[in-house]
């Protein structure tokens, strides 16, 4: 059942993700996350687990319970999570329908944030999806199906009343899976900023060299034009030299015409005469 205002407002991770090794505490998690819980590249203040953590050495009987409750779990998956609402409310939310294990919603892109900040008036985190853990696989489900495309609800008045949910149960999904699958997203990520920085990296020194290479070939050039040398055959542009070179050793336009009429002129009739008559005898 729903739980009392002040659980929703202590968030952290589950009672069996600590170490099996670790000395038996119980330590209040309002304001810390362990890292058991969150993986590489997910965002600390999206999280919202049990608000009690209870520390201590695991037997072979309670390891193979927990195992068990690992299987059992279920998470449907929030593709929407509307404007301002924050991971302590959906898991108030979702516990009216069933025990929740842990919650973990997803910060938007930094880029987008920083455009919302700068022209917007709300400055406070927004999440843009969201996990949620149902210790009963088969209760996750059924809220899966009876909440998804339906209103928020609530009392009149209420920020999110309107808002719709969308929300899909994932079959065969583990929270493991989840924190995997976000690191991976965080290494590809950085991956491809590394790639991108270096690509930059190269692009600007090829760039200086141009320069560089640019302001050495005006010097030069003004030096020369200043000991009155004028444009030497080097410094004469490329396209004119090799104009001068595809002309080398071409016979002139009118010495072609020239012969060409000559080839066509008629031939007198004696000349053929004595052609025929030299060709017979």
């Amino acid at each position: 059942m729903a739980s009392s205002s002040k659980q929703d407002h202590e968030p952290g991770p589950s009672s069996r993700e600590s170490s099996p090794g670790a000395a038996s505490s119980v330590v209040d998690l309002s304001d810390h996350v362990s890292d058991g819980d969150l993986g590489e590249g997910m965002f600390a203040e999206g999280f919202a687990g049990p608000s009690k953590q209870i520390v201590k050495p695991l037997s072979t009987e309670e390891l193979s319970a927990f195992k068990a409750a690992q299987e059992k779990a279920g998470v449907i998956y929030i593709s929407r999570i509307p404007p301002g609402m924050r991971p302590t409310k959906v898991r108030h939310l979702m516990s009216a329908y069933g025990e929740i294990g842990r919650v973990y919603l997803q910060a938007e892109d930094p880029k987008r944030s920083f455009l919302r900040r700068k022209y917007t008036s709300t400055k406070k985190v927004h999440y843009t999806e969201g996990w949620v853990e149902f210790k009963d696989k088969r209760v996750a489900r059924s809220v899966a199906d009876m909440l998804n495309a339906q209103p928020i609800g609530g009392k009149k008045g209420t920020r999110w009343r309107d808002d719709v949910w969308t929300m899909k149960y994932l079959p065969k999904f583990k929270w493991n899976m989840l924190t995997e699958q976000i690191a991976h997203e965080a290494a590809v990520h950085a991956a491809q900023l590394r790639v991108e920085l270096s690509q930059s990296r190269r692009e600007q020194q090829e760039y200086l060299k141009n320069v560089e290479l640019a302001r050495v070939l005006d010097k030069r050039a003004e030096r020369k034009r200043k000991a009155g040398g004028g444009d030497t055959v080097e410094e004469r542009p490329a396209a004119k030299q090799k104009e001068e070179g595809s002309n080398a050793g071409v016979e002139p336009k009118q010495q072609r015409k020239r012969r060409k009429k000559e080839d066509l002129a008629p031939i007198p009739s004696d000349a053929k005469l004595e052609s025929v008559l030299g060709s017979i005898f």
